[in-house]
């Protein structure tokens, strides 16, 4: 049996079978890869992997009895405890793949769930991974055990069953997802009141995103100097951490590092996060860090983009940082360097966080895009007074000439006369 290092804590790995579907996707290999690297980061060792043809998915089993069968094999014989696939299950799949392999079953939404309560630190991060996996329980709720039924008693309430334990448990669910999103909203305010008081002081704001493992953490720590954990793992990182930097060509700034993103983002962990994406939203300019010698960076980048979007973030002004290009030395021999768009502002960086090729270059862009920033507020604070003051005096300036104002009233005037 292996054993991990997992966030400074040492666990015993326990053996997984990897299950895809072919579909004919061109990304399927390197979700299958990326996959290995999630149930590694979750504590996991991959044991083995099963690779099924594209066709008709099974409405029982997902794969098939044939492949389901063969699942069953590799399992006894290599001795794994757990299935995890790389396709989001239903929940009559997952019950009914236990119940024929005798052993339990993960799809990648649990998988990513089982990650992310592993590494949530902060109230904030533990509330919502909570949430998150008491949305993915309720829709898990597929048996009614019949043994187990409340029975109903009183006139006229004899015949039917009483409340079945599912009833009960989704009930549960739902009083305590009620009162996760009570206290999520509660911590949302919060953050909206700090938010405020940072804008009061017109900090310029920065937020780092990126796909999972780009290198954000280690391009925060770069900047702040603020040691956090960061490791050459998935989610390494989860909870939004904000540190204040000085520049000395535009002063303070404030940097966010937030939760990384993934292919097939859970759609109820991108909703739940939202008190840690607020940052992102909100920010003045969006750092978007790119594993730039990763062979799929392209497609990362589209999946970073397509949650940008969803949350709204997407017209934030953003500048790709391609990171880690001391890797590839032989591709990047031009080194660091800041391209330019057709307006003359920076809209690329390429560094590498870990040896601190470039950092010098991206401070720089930083204190060019505070300065403006500042100048544009200061432009439009100004252009705001003068909107406050037309409005305040058009009462005045609307009012018909002295020499045709009368003050006195007609006493002739009638209603009837209108």
């Amino acid at each position: 049996m292996r054993t991990f290092l997992l966030h400074k804590t040492e666990v015993e790995a326990v053996r997984a079978v990897l299950v895809g579907v072919d579909t004919g996707r061109a990304d399927f290999a390197d979700s299958m890869a990326e996959l290995s690297l999630l149930v590694q980061s979750a504590g996991s060792y991959p044991i083995a992997s099963i690779v099924g043809k594209g066709g008709r998915i099974d409405p029982a089993l997902f794969i098939g009895s044939g492949k389901a069968n063969e699942l069953k094999r590799v399992l006894e014989q290599n001795e794994a405890e757990l299935a995890i696939f790389n396709h989001p299950l239903s929940p009559s799949q997952q019950r009914n793949l236990e119940r024929h392999l005798g052993r339990h079953v993960m799809d990648r939404t649990g998988l990513i769930l089982d990650i992310f309560a592993q590494r949530a630190q902060s109230h904030v991060g533990k509330t919502q991974v909570e949430l998150a996996q008491v949305r993915y329980r309720m829709s898990r709720l597929v048996r009614a055990w019949s043994h187990l039924e409340r029975q109903k008693g009183g006139i006229g309430l004899r015949v039917g069953p009483g409340e079945t334990q599912m009833e009960l448990d989704r009930r549960m669910l739902a009083t305590r997802a009620k009162r996760l999103e009570s206290e999520l909203d509660k911590l949302q305010r919060q953050q909206r009141t700090q938010r405020r008081a940072r804008n009061r002081k017109e900090i310029f704001s920065v937020s780092l995103v990126g796909y999972t493992n780009a290198g954000k953490s280690s391009l925060f720590n770069a900047l702040t100097k603020a040691g956090s954990y960061a490791a050459d793992q998935l989610f390494a990182t989860l909870d939004t951490t904000s540190r204040k930097v000085h520049l000395a060509e535009a002063g303070s700034i404030v940097i966010s590092d937030t939760v990384g993103f993934i292919r097939d983002l859970p759609h109820q962990l991108v909703e739940a996060f939202r008190a840690t994406l607020d940052e992102t939203i909100h920010a003045d300019l969006i750092l978007h860090v790119i594993d730039a010698c990763s062979p799929v960076s392209n497609e990362q980048k589209a999946e970073v983009e397509s949650v940008l979007r969803e949350i709204g973030a997407y017209d934030v002004p953003r500048i790709e940082i391609m990171n880690k290009i001391d890797l590839m030395p032989q591709t990047f021999v031009q080194g660091p360097i800041i391209e330019r768009d057709i307006e003359g502002l920076p809209n690329k960086v390429y560094l590498s966080a870990r040896s601190g090729q470039g950092l010098e270059l991206l401070r720089l862009v930083l204190a060019e895009y505070s300065v403006m920033t500042d100048r544009i507020r200061v432009e439009h604070n100004r252009a705001k007074k003068q909107m406050v003051a037309q409005d305040f005096l058009a009462p005045l300036t609307d009012r018909p000439d002295s020499s045709e104002f009368n003050p006195i009233p007609n006493r002739n005037y009638s209603p009837n006369d209108a």
